[in-house]
């Protein structure tokens, strides 16, 4: 009997092994759904829309900007209605809806449905995002952090994957096909992740706490110092990210030959595939504050790159060091959240970061008449700040979070669980 219980054993470690490398799989395809096609497909195809749609720059913004308000509003509905988070069918009527807003561009030439179709796409974009991190965090907690990281490349996968199409489209196709294109490769995704798990249903009795330096604990509450630190932080992010996002391509063009600034884009997706997994990694053996810092701090650099010099090689640099951290640092901002056991941390962090993408492109639109060198200057002055906020949440990190059951006498703590320790993992 004795015998049979390490090949048991064996058994359902690789079965639990088998079913989180399906989850990740299914959370990756909703992500390269929602945001790898879904939101960032726009930026390789408003090109086209301006030489063959006759779309102007201002009213391109316009449509960005309706993407990024929708984005808030699916945000805040992940927090004022979190049983949306836990609902397989919204996850899937958000699935069918981004993928019949991305059909229906090229219905119509009036900039004013394309806007209603932008809002459209940021709404379901933001609750599929909301819905898969949270499966992710709930799901995957008791596994390594790297798994949750391949599920986040789903966006570079995305990126990477519709830039290509569009580059291939274009050389024989109009606008119209690149939209259609890219919504039958939302489609393949979201077939893909129809069967994602949500996240569970909150448990009732467990209680968060953190250790004091006399040994004893600190409740809940206490880690929102933290939490303020880390919302300041991913906030300001999602200002400088966003700038560069959305300009990043266009500033490239001015100072480099025409197909560089559409390959860039390319290389921002394929940089970005391995980078979350690569972050997590990272994570095992230094605290997430710390890299989420160094993270920022390499992107600003790589925003300013194509500000301060022209050519190939600045430009290239630029979009693999923007791609290998804006994903890696919602990964490791999303993580501390989660760390901190702060209520429905990711959907208040999500909404940060999309008022951050709302405010970013109209502080730099004085500086647009000027070229783009002024806005990316900014918009890597303002992920400095970002990093500055992330050094100051390092300050008395708890770097070890442990749930409390509570007992049924006098309300006190019963025995306490370790839930992450100093390297990010299982402690």
């Amino acid at each position: 009997m004795s015998s049979c219980r390490p090949v048991t054993s064996t058994a359902t470690e690789l079965a639990s092994r088998h079913s989180a490398w399906v989850h990740v799989l299914q959370a990756a395809a909703a992500l390269a759904a929602g945001m790898g096609v879904g939101r960032f497909v726009f930026t390789p195809i408003v090109p086209l829309m301006h030489t063959q749609a006759r779309l102007s720059p201002g009213a391109g913004a316009h449509l960005a900007t309706a993407n990024y308000v929708g984005y808030l509003v699916g945000a805040l509905a992940g927090i004022l209605a979190p049983s949306l988070v836990r609902s397989p069918a919204f996850l899937r009527a958000s699935l069918v809806a981004l993928v019949g807003s991305l059909a229906a561009m090229p219905a119509t030439h009036s900039t004013v449905l394309w806007m209603a179709l932008r809002l459209l796409a940021g709404v379901a974009s933001a609750l599929v995002f909301v819905i898969a991190v949270s499966s992710l965090l709930s799901h995957l907690r008791e596994h390594r952090a790297h798994l949750s990281g391949w599920a986040f490349g789903g966006v570079g996968a995305g990126i990477a994957l519709s830039g290509l199409l569009v580059l291939a489209v274009r050389s024989f196709a109009d606008w119209r096909a690149a939209w259609w294109a890219s919504a039958v490769l939302a489609a393949f995704f979201s077939v893909v992740a129809w069967n994602l798990r949500p996240e569970g249903a909150p448990e009732r009795s467990a209680a968060t706490a953190v250790p004091d330096p006399a040994g004893g604990l600190v409740r809940r509450a206490r880690t929102g110092r933290w939490f303020t630190a880390l919302f300041t932080s991913y906030t300001l992010e999602g200002v400088g990210y966003i700038v560069a996002g959305t300009f990043l391509v266009a500033a490239i063009e001015q100072g480099s030959p025409g197909w560089i600034g559409s390959g860039a884009w390319v290389v921002v997706g394929l940089a970005a595939l391995p980078s979350s997994a690569l972050w997590a990694w990272l994570g095992r053996r230094w605290s997430r504050p710390g890299l989420l810092c160094a993270a920022l701090v390499i992107q600003a650099v790589g925003i300013a790159l194509p500000a301060l010099f022209d050519g190939v090689a600045a430009a290239l640099i630029s979009a693999v060091l923007f791609g290998a951290t804006f994903i890696g640092i919602s990964t490791l901002a999303l993580a501390t959240g989660a760390h901190l056991r702060f209520p429905r941390s990711d959907a208040l962090l999500t909404a940060g970061y999309s008022v951050g993408q709302i405010a970013g492109p109209l502080l730099v639109a004085p500086l647009l008449e000027h070229g783009y060198r002024q806005a990316l200057l900014l918009a890597s002055g303002v992920v400095l700040a970002a990093a500055v906020s992330a050094a100051v949440l390092r300050s008395g990190f708890p770097h070890r979070i442990v749930v409390a059951e509570h007992g049924t006498g006098g309300g006190r703590a019963g025995t306490a669980q370790p839930v992450a320790g100093p390297e990010g993992r299982a402690g």
